[in-house]
């Protein structure tokens, strides 16, 4: 059955191959869930009096530099942990994907697009369109760069059809009806008219790489197909190195946390998280249109409940065992050291100031966040670690 994708948004070309390559040091989903949860504003606002974590009369503070922590868990041996980690390595079909990927996501009408031949069956044409029933434009009807294969029918009947023929530059408008069992029941059965710009054809993606288009994508460095290739490479690595990074930490909490013995831990503490992901997981639910146990049923396979009685207390047990360790080295986060991170972030994430990256979150809940980032580091280098 024929469909039509209805897009909302532009499609616009990018330089480069991504703009985040900011290392993540927190372990595993769980914990980017929580870390996200509580640093987005779960954490108590800051009172400024430099005791963190503001709680109401009566309230069992959450803040772990003022527990007594060792009444909760028994540290084993934390130092010189021996763990086993395979190596990461770029595979060479992803990296000749991501080079046909970058090249082909970079041509333009102006830079290496056909622009002297009507399209053809089996041509990729990149588009500009707007739908419009009784001349009103509806919603989902509308695309800019839109790339579409003739001759695919993901779009519906007449509309691939309707650009055979035409030049890359012109634009033209197609009467078409949706079918009747179309899924949108506004349009379901509708006549509508589509106003379609041809931008370019896309250049068959033989393998074959043009040095003259290349050195016009306006990537820094990269002016011919070999450094296309060594950029490609480059981003490639980081990320195996990222990932193998990332494996480290994971083994060396694993056997970390195997070494240690908990009494109990702290029901505010474990509410605390619950809470804290269950805003996260809600929140990132709904911007995919699903509701919280859907979504954690796809990811990790249980419903919303089961997922946050299960980790929250697995992260408030490792966050417990990460303060005894920071207790017993005297390892912290200073003002200074404090201030600095922030402020990277919030430079980062195109902020003028921290006070406007933080919000209502408290610099104590930052600062315990640093804090076990960088007890984690030392437990690293103190690790044995072996390479597979």
């Amino acid at each position: 059955m024929e469909t039509f994708v209805l897009h909302s948004h532009s499609s616009t070309k990018k330089k480069g191959i991504g703009s985040n390559r900011m290392k993540k040091k927190t372990l595993g989903l769980l914990a980017a869930v929580l870390s996200v949860a509580v640093l987005a504003g779960c954490g108590a606002k800051d009172t400024g009096d430099g005791t963190g974590a503001a709680t109401d009369a009566g309230t069992e503070s959450t803040a772990l530099k003022d527990m007594d922590v060792d009444k909760y868990v028994t540290l084993g041996e934390y130092k010189g942990l021996e763990v086993s980690v395979d190596t990461v390595e770029v595979d060479e079909d992803e990296w000749d994907s991501l080079v046909n990927n970058v090249y082909y996501e970079n041509i333009t009408a102006e830079n290496g697009g056909i622009m002297d031949r009507a399209v053809e069956t089996g041509d990729t044409v990149n588009i500009d369109y707007e739908g419009k029933k009784d001349g009103v434009a509806f919603d989902g009807g509308t695309a800019q760069g839109y790339d579409l294969t003739i001759g695919s029918g993901n779009f519906i009947a007449g509309f691939e059809d309707g650009l055979i023929g035409v030049m890359p530059g012109e634009t033209v408008d197609l009467d078409l009806t949706f079918p009747e069992n179309y899924g949108n029941s506004d349009l379901a059965g509708q006549a509508v008219v589509f106003t379609v710009t041809v931008n370019y054809i896309q250049p068959a993606q033989d393998g074959e790489f043009s040095d003259e288009v290349i050195s016009n994508f306006g990537i820094d460095g990269v002016t011919n197909e070999e450094e296309l290739r060594q950029y490609a490479y480059d981003y490639l690595n980081e990320n195996a190195q990222q990932n193998y990074e990332t494996n480290v930490q994971q083994a060396v909490m694993d056997a970390f946390m195997a070494n240690n013995t908990f009494t109990s831990v702290p029901e505010a503490l474990v509410q605390k998280y619950s809470d804290a992901a269950e805003s996260s997981i809600t929140s990132m639910a709904s911007a995919y249109g699903v509701d919280g146990d859907t979504f954690t049923q796809y990811y990790y396979g249980q419903d919303l409940a089961s997922f946050l009685a299960t980790y929250s207390e697995e992260a408030a047990k490792q966050d417990i065992a990460l303060q005894a360790v920071a207790n017993k080295e005297n390892l912290n986060i200073s003002d200074e050291e404090l201030d600095q991170m922030l402020q990277d972030r919030a430079t980062a994430a195109g902020y003028d100031t921290i006070e406007e990256y933080i919000g209502e979150t408290s610099r104590e809940d930052y600062r315990e966040y640093f804090l076990y980032d960088k007890v984690l580091d030392y437990l690293v280098e103190n690790a044995q670690i072996t390479n597979n």
